[in-house]
Parts: structure tokens; sequence; C-alpha cells
């Protein structure tokens, strides 16, 4: 959504919001739990400003304003390119986008494009480069989170969107057959073991964050992922929890470190992401020595985008004037 045509103050805007969630439900789109709101960039370093809210699907006036959403970001450059609000998208260009909910900087980079839609690469870039250890929301590599009478390792990074990550076999699954199994078992696990770390942290439980993703080894430089979305499996794993996955596994002694064999490689900086949908496929570029390790950015490529036009659902005001729709 054009978010010119948005209140600024954070009430109307989500009363605004409630009031959309209405009218898409009566549209047979309630389903269409993410909202990317994008204007040009008022900062004369990027071309767009983005925020991200999450519909919560307890009630249609129930939100989660914090972190970000990687795929609704390119969706959004789709969109911004396809109704005029920058140029359009050429092979090869790059549109600079400013996340205003956490400071992210995005560079969404064009491979491909056509009618139909838009690959990209988007690049998460850390400016100047970050510690790695401050990737890490505990300060620590491996947290334990007292879980149903005992206490289960995680890691818990935080780049793009904040994650805490879990060898699969702490939740029973123990190959890659039972992690990638329809298995509500696994999903109530994973969802109570997200719910154990928020209260350990004094998170909100009714919000979306920290995401979860459950990890297997997969050979040198590869892990099978299994990750949750709100409110369901997700069918691959989030942009940004690519992004975050090879964040943690350039941190030593991480779980995603310690099962993608990442220290057996190198002179490799890619990570192999092998999910139920799809294969991803992530690089984490490092500055600096063995004592003074620095992000400088994370590359995740062949990322998607079909455009499928416009949406304007009846019942809203003519200033909510394009909800394009993106896939």
């Amino acid at each position: 959504m054009d978010a010119r045509t948005l209140p600024d103050s954070e009430p109307e805007l989500l009363a605004r919001l409630s009031e959309l969630r209405s009218a898409l439900a009566d549209q047979g789109a309630s389903d269409v739990l993410k909202n990317a709101l994008v204007q040009p960039s008022r900062h004369p370093l990027f071309d767009l400003d983005y925020r991200f809210v999450q519909s919560m699907p307890d009630s249609f006036d129930s939100f989660d304003l914090r972190g970000s959403c990687g795929h609704s970001i390119l969706a959004a450059v789709e969109a911004a390119a396809r109704t005029g609000m920058i140029q359009p998208l050429v092979a090869g260009c790059r549109v600079r986008v400013n996340v205003l909910n956490n400071g992210d900087n995005v560079v969404c980079e064009a491979e491909e494009t056509d009618d139909g839609g838009t690959r990209f690469t988007a690049h998460f870039l850390c400016s100047p480069p970050r510690p790695v250890n401050d990737l890490l929301i505990t300060g620590e590599p491996v947290t334990g989170i007292p879980f149903e009478g005992r206490t289960v390792p995680v890691s818990l990074v935080s780049m793009g969107n904040p994650y805490l990550f879990v060898h699969a076999a702490e939740l029973g699954a123990h190959t890659v057959e039972d992690l990638f199994a329809d298995d509500l078992v696994l999903f109530d696990r994973m969802t109570r073991l997200r719910l154990a770390v928020c209260r350990t942290l004094g998170w909100d439980t009714t919000g979306a964050f920290p995401k979860v993703a459950a990890l297997l080894p997969d050979g040198p430089g590869a892990l099978a992922v299994r990750a949750i979305s709100v409110p369901s499996w997700h069918p691959t794993v989030a942009l940004t929890g690519a992004t975050c996955l090879a964040a943690g596994a350039a941190v030593e002694g991480t779980i995603p470190y310690l099962l993608s064999g990442v220290s057996d490689q190198p002179d490799s900086d890619l990570l192999s992401l092998r999910t139920p949908g799809a294969t991803v496929r992530a690089s984490a570029r490092i500055a600096g020595g063995p004592g003074d390790r620095r992000l400088a950015w994370i590359s995740v490529a062949e990322k998607q985008v079909d455009y499928a036009g416009l949406f304007l659902p009846a019942p809203t005001s003519e200033e909510l004037s394009w909800l394009p729709l993106t896939a």
C-alpha cells in the first residue's frame, strides 16, 4: 500500500488497517496477513521507505509492527515499479529500501524481469560491518531454554528478523523425512518452544517474533530447515529466515554453525538451505580476521515475485488508491 495515503499516527494507522482487513475478508481474502507500506524514501540514500505490519490471525484489530518480511519487501518493490512510484525494473537495476521497522538496509537487485514478474537477489547490508557476536540476542551462541521439565539448547540470532534455531532432534525429528512431514505434533512442539523463549526473554507471547526454525545437518555447508510462519508451516523458509541462518552460521558455536559444517569449508561463504518446497542459497560476506569477524552483507538469490495486478476492495476509501497483489 502507498503509505502516503495512510495516517502517520500508529492508532489511526492500525484502525485503518483493521477496516481494510474487514474489507478483504468480505472479498474472500481474509488469509492476506502481511502488509507492506511503502513510499518514495525521504532519505537521499534510498529509493523506498518500507514499513511492515503483520496481521495476527486472532482478530481483525490484532497486529505486530516489529520485525520485517523479506518477501514482502521484494513484492513492494515490484508493485512500486509497476504503479509508477519508482522507475520500471530492468535486469541489473538495484532498488535501495529503508526498512523503518528495524533500520535494515536492503538492496533488491533485479536478475530478470518480464510482464509477469521479476526474479531478484536480495542483499541485506550492514553499514558499517557489524561484529558477528552482536547478532546474538542473548550474547551467547547457545542459550538453554527451560521447556517442559528440561532445558533445550537454542541459538537466538537477529538479522533481518529475530529467530530461534533449534536442532530438530531436540523436538523428536531425527531425519529429514521426519522434519518435512506434515506433523502436527512437531508443529505444536515448535510453537510451544517459541512461547517458552518469549517467556524467558520477557517478550510478548501474542506477537509474531521471534520466528522459529528447526534444523538438521544436510551435508557440508548445508542445512535442512523447517520453519513456521503465521499461522502455519512456511512452504520454504522466509527470506529473512535465510538471511538470519546465514548470519547465524557465521558465528562460531551457534547451532546453525555446528550443524552446517561451515567450519570444514573455510573458502566458501555459501549456505544451502533445503526446505520442503525448495532449496534456498544464501551467502554471507565477512570482513576482518579471526578475532574481529564482522558481517558486511548477506545475499539471497533467485527470489521470484509474480505480479497479479491491482486489487481494490469495494468498501474501502478512495484514499487507499492501490493495493497490488503479488505472490
